[in-house]
């Protein structure tokens, strides 16, 4: 018998409890159908604990989190009361870093029933992966400002760009894109996001680990390239092209969102920030943001936070577990009329006891 799954669920703000209460139903719905165990122990991170005590998150928590936990669960983190920045830095960014969640997955799938912001694009025309670096970039923090406050004011933020940090996020996305096309799922091609023409440095480094780790281990990969404003440019007119996309972290959040908003909106996207090296923890999430003015409504739609359920069984040994979750959304999604919080044509419970019905 496999060992029971440890999982640390991180509610955090506005609708995230909401949304995390519905994946946890689903879990439990779907462990009883594949017939593994679980167990589950909740934590407080989030912007209640931070007004109450000026904590965030301790390194003792960071560490009971790596050491006892085979993955997490986060709802959202974002509070009214809170300045901006403050938690993202806080608790996101800490926990990226510091559980070296080298990698950021975005599927991008339409499922069916889902309305489109496009003309004449179908669940066949949107479906692929973004592979964004999640550990360098701008989101480093190097940098400062000099002179704050005056007329001489001077700010710089550095982006950083290793060999090590590019090879390490190509080699997962050559993988990544051999066993889509091996399963039958995609084509075998990964495209590279940069802006080479300009950032003449960062921009080297990950095109020439690029050619190279592709020319000498994944000749059976075709490999494509494309400037970031040009990849934009592109998720508009032909989402179709794209199988497999690797990108550097901060043209990675930009673009991860723009594919958010053309697979039906923040309702159904969901991502995971993982560590996929052996005994890694990787934390996965509902991309939207904490919803404040949706909480306690019931309204909210739950469907990317059990999205981000089905990448954690998927990533975590559960790979049937995962696949019928995400075969359960599909056959959910058409039942609702919107995947706007609030328009959805059921509450927030409901659409778990939807999904739930659908396993």
């Amino acid at each position: 018998m496999s060992k029971s799954m440890r999982i640390a669920v991180l509610p955090g703000d506005g609708t995230g409890p909401e949304v995390v209460n519905e994946a946890l139903k689903v879990l439990e719905a779907v462990s009883k159908i594949e017939g593994f165990t679980y167990s589950t122990e909740s934590f407080d991170f989030g912007g209640d604990r931070y007004l109450a005590s000026g904590y965030i998150i301790e390194q003792s928590d960071i560490d009971n989190l790596r050491s006892n936990f085979d993955a997490i669960l986060l709802g959202a983190v974002g509070h009214p009361g809170v300045k901006p920045g403050i938690l993202e830095k806080g608790l996101l960014l800490r926990l990226r870093f510091a559980l070296d969640q080298y990698i950021n997955l975005r599927p991008v799938k339409l499922y069916p029933g889902v309305e489109c912001p496009l003309k004449d694009k179908g669940p066949e025309d949107i479906d692929f992966d973004v592979i964004r670096e999640n550990t360098e970039d701008l989101y480093c923090g190097n940098g400062g400002i000099m002179r704050m406050g005056t007329a001489q004011e001077v700010s710089t933020q550095e982006m950083i760009a290793t060999r090590f940090g590019a090879e390490r996020c190509l080699r997962y996305a050559f993988e990544f894109c051999r066993r889509k096309k091996a399963e039958g799922r995609g084509r075998g091609r990964l495209t590279l996001v940069h802006k080479t023409n300009v950032l003449t440095f960062c921009g080297d480094t990950w095109f020439r680990a690029f050619e190279e780790i592709g020319q000498a281990d994944y000749p059976d990969i075709e490999r494509d390239y494309n400037h970031i404003d040009a990849a934009c440019m592109w998720f508009v007119k032909n989402p179709e092209f794209y199988d497999t996309i690797v990108v550097p972290n901060m043209f990675g959040d930009i673009i991860t969102d723009l594919g958010a908003m053309i697979q039906g909106g923040m309702g159904i996207a969901a991502g995971g920030n993982l560590n996929p090296d052996p005994g890694g923890t990787s934390m996965y999430e509902p991309i939207g943001g904490s919803a404040p003015k949706y909480t306690g409504k019931g309204v909210i739609n739950p469907l990317a936070a059990i999205g981000a359920l089905a990448m954690l069984l998927e990533h975590s040994g559960q790979v049937q577990a995962g696949r019928r979750v995400e075969e359960a959304i599909k056959k959910t999604t058409p039942q609702l009329k919107s995947m706007s919080a609030g328009r959805m044509g059921h509450s927030t419970s409901e659409v778990g006891d939807l999904v739930c019905g659908q396993l």
